[in-house]
């Protein structure tokens, strides 16, 4: 293969390798001189704005984990807070039904031992109108018995005599 033969941009021009080598070296020495060191401080001032710019990132990644478990835990009070709430007011709840059941039984047993009394009173009044009634079916039937009338001492004596009888039976 010749080197004629291959297209111009492959062949290889020693005179052009060295004048490309010497603008080379000029353009990393003026590169070196005046560029190297902006290049070097933006490049660093670069690195540092994101080196800050991460750190802050953490910064606010942590606290917002702060804000985070501290609302956790202000939630997690509150829901205890609630549960003890409930808790209270069915503790309440109860003891007012208590206490109401309670009223309701000592009102039920004050009721019961009025209608016991009244019951009482009404059985001593019916004993004392068939005292009444016995007494003056015996004085009749004594009367008809005897053919007299009998003074007030023979009525005493056979009316308790009656109603002793009648209060065994």
């Amino acid at each position: 293969m010749d080197m004629n033969s291959l297209p111009p941009f492959l062949q290889v021009n020693p005179g052009l390798i060295f004048w490309t080598l010497i603008n080379f070296s000029i353009f990393a020495f003026i590169i070196a001189k005046f560029a190297w060191k902006p290049l070097k401080e933006g490049l660093q001032a670069r690195e540092n704005t994101i080196n800050e710019a991460i750190a802050n990132a953490r910064l606010a990644n942590d606290e917002a984990q702060a804000l985070l478990s501290e609302s956790k835990a202000k939630i997690t009070s509150a829901q205890q807070e609630m549960m003890t709430i409930v808790k209270n007011g069915k503790v309440q709840a109860e003891a007012q039904i208590r206490l109401a059941t309670e009223e309701a039984e000592a009102v039920k047993n004050q009721k019961i031992k009025e209608a016991q009394r009244e019951i009482e009173r009404s059985k001593d009044d019916a004993i004392k109108e068939l005292r009444q009634e016995v007494t003056s079916l015996v004085i009749d039937a004594t009367e008809k018995l005897i053919g007299r009338r009998l003074d007030s001492e023979d009525h005493k004596r056979i009316i308790d005599s009656s109603v002793n009888e009648l209060s065994k039976n």
